[in-house]
């Protein structure tokens, strides 16, 4: 079915071929209506609305008539029209900061997935980290655009959430920032990963392990930073406050913190970035300074994005679910559209240490370096 949309200023639409709506006049860019459908296809308009909002009750025979005639029309619904006089959209808007990383696309992934089962179709807002242009962003889907919202990483909700609250708008959290206790969200162990990390660079041998943390301005990050150091104390560890980088998520980020980290007179002999893109970047660092991964030091991440078993060496990394982070959170939205007044408690999907080849045992030289210092 081919169909058009003249995307809102500062959106990037994902679309489907898909259309709805219960208006009997709403036209396409050539003023065809649901009647005109309908006089096409030799049924009543009612029964072209059920077909295009996906409803029961009608004949296979029939739907098949009514698609085609929608599709030979070229019909377009007029879906902010409709949802002015109360109806559904049949869309759904998402914010995201950027598309810096496959992180966001994989969460994408999970997300057009369950949209496409539901026949719905999604609205794509950017922020690139700046807070007013996420309220702004939110107060616009909230006045009949979509029918529901998703929010990756949000950096303000607080600024917003009161208002979706009282107003029983369908939304939901995906990797939240640990506020708002009562609200609809999605998330994964982050504290477990980076103990699990962290436990296993120990278990190879490793005691001085250095941490390029994510941006602590958002929960996962500082669970994954509690992670590493509750692990470190549980093996009798010291925590060294030096050999943690601050980082932000980006790559540039871990290249700079392995460069601070390097550059310390007792360097560490691993590495955890907090996230796979700042992996990368602790990576390019090492090789700059002439070591080699994981001879002369072991980089572990965390996310498993597709490119982590693409590097050379494949990157040991924490795998948090990301496509099904963002199915799940989709599946509570609709939940949440069927009752807006239902709210489902917030989940947790579990993380997973993958082992491949940036990790090893520390080179036996700085094996007794480094248990000379601790002693």
């Amino acid at each position: 079915m081919k169909r058009s949309r003249k995307p809102a200023p500062a959106t990037q639409p994902l679309s489907r071929a898909r259309s709805s709506t219960n208006d009997q006049s709403s036209a396409s860019d050539g003023n065809v209506t649901i009647v005109d459908v309908a006089r096409r296809a030799g049924v009543s308009y009612a029964t072209v609305s059920r077909v295009i909002n996906n409803e029961a009750y009608v004949k296979d025979e029939t739907r098949q008539r009514v698609q085609q005639a929608l599709a030979d029309l070229e019909y377009v619904a007029n879906r902010q029209a409709r949802s002015l006089r109360g109806g559904r959209t049949q869309m759904i808007g998402l914010l995201v900061r950027d598309f810096d990383s496959g992180y966001i696309g994989e969460i994408i992934r999970g997300i057009d997935r369950e949209l496409h089962e539901h026949h719905y179709d999604l609205v794509l807002y950017t922020t690139h980290g700046r807070s007013q242009q996420e309220s702004n962003y939110v107060a616009t889907l909230m006045r009949g655009m979509v029918d529901g919202l998703l929010l990756v990483l949000p950096r303000t909700p607080e600024a917003y959430l009161a208002k979706l609250r009282q107003a029983h708008f369908p939304h939901v959290l995906i990797d939240h920032q640990g506020i708002d206790l009562a609200g609809p969200a999605v998330g994964a162990t982050n504290w477990h990963g980076g103990y699990d990390a962290t436990t296993y660079l120990i278990g190879l041998g490793h005691r001085r392990i250095g941490l390029i943390t994510g941006d602590l301005g958002l929960g996962c990050a500082v669970d994954r930073r509690a992670g590493y150091c509750d692990a470190l104390r549980a093996h009798g560890l010291a925590l060294d406050s030096a050999l943690i980088a601050i980082g932000d998520f980006n790559q540039s980020a871990g290249y700079k913190g392995a460069k601070e980290l390097l550059t310390l007179a007792h360097p560490p002999t691993a590495i955890f970035a907090s996230n796979d893109m700042m992996a990368f970047g602790a990576m390019e660092a090492v090789r700059e300074q002439g070591l080699r991964i994981p001879e002369d030091l072991s980089i572990l991440g965390f996310d498993d994005i597709p490119q982590t078993a693409g590097v050379h060496p494949p990157l040991t990394t924490v795998r948090q679910p990301l496509e099904e982070m963002g199915r799940v959170a989709t599946q509570m939205l609709f939940t949440y559209l069927e009752d807006p007044h239902h709210i489902e408690e917030r989940r947790a999907l579990s993380t997973q240490l993958i082992i491949r080849q940036s990790c090893q045992a520390p080179p036996p030289c700085q094996t007794h370096r480094i248990d000379g210092l601790n002693k």
